[in-house]
């Protein structure tokens, strides 16, 4: 399962990368989990990845909405 979680942050990465920041975002405002959030947010801070302030700041805004514990996406 780790493997699935993980493809999710590689292809968001991938969108990133590619120059496609709109796609990504709109990716990461439907992430199935927080653990995929933070996993995205760790990424995002290794060195060659690309910096995008927009990004940073949607990611963030959704790690605190999907924790709040009555926010939460169906499987």
């Amino acid at each position: 399962m780790a493997k699935n979680n993980n493809e999710w942050t590689l292809k968001v990465m991938a969108l990133l990368k590619a120059g496609n920041a709109q796609a990504a975002i709109g990716q990461i405002k439907v992430a199935p989990t927080v653990g995929d959030l933070r996993r995205l947010q760790a990424a995002l801070l290794a060195p060659g990845a690309p910096r995008l302030k927009n990004v940073d700041e949607v990611v963030a805004d959704q790690i605190v909405a999907l924790s709040a514990p009555r926010l939460h996406r169906s499987p």
